[in-house]
């Protein structure tokens, strides 16, 4: 891949990738600096003279991957801060969305946030990100019938929590 393709691709594919981080993580610096690490790594992953077949899902397989060790290491402040006694409320991440969406979408949000994190994601990427069933097997590395059920399902459950809760 070539410089000039790399940039085309960025342009593409940076607010897309933006989102799919931000509804992830809801902090919109975070998210910006992993959007950026994705790039950077993605990058001197080709300079190194690696093939990329599908750069957007190679794009999303990285952000996950940093938005899954980003997750990890809140969750292990988290159990320090709770150990040493340093506990403090974590801030209201929908609340932060409220300003920039309408009521039924904080709804929708608060209803996703009840959901495993794996079903979630899938939601994100298919829903925010315009991903397909075939894209999304490429990024979580399953196949897309697999990714077809999950999705299915993952939508049953999130009906369920909007209509009852």
């Amino acid at each position: 891949m070539k410089e000039k393709d790399f940039l085309a691709a960025y342009e593409a594919y940076s607010e897309a990738l933006f989102r799919h981080c931000y509804f992830r993580i809801y902090d919109r610096e975070k998210a910006k600096d992993m959007v950026q690490e994705t790039f950077i790594r993605t990058w001197e992953y080709i300079l190194k003279g690696e093939k990329v077949e599908n750069i957007r899902a190679f794009f999303y397989r990285v952000l996950n991957n940093l938005v899954v060790d980003e997750i990890r290491r809140k969750k292990s402040l988290s159990l320090e801060e709770i150990t040493e006694g340093g506990f403090q409320a974590s801030d209201n991440k929908v609340g932060k969305l409220q300003v920039e969406l309408g009521a039924e979408a904080v709804n929708l949000m608060r209803s996703m946030e009840k959901m495993e994190e794996e079903k979630k994601q899938l939601l994100i990427m298919r829903f925010i990100d315009g991903l397909g069933p075939k894209e999304i097997a490429s990024v979580v590395g399953e196949s897309e019938n697999v990714i077809s059920v999950r999705l299915s399902r993952a939508l049953k459950e999130l009906r369920e929590i909007f209509n009852n809760g």
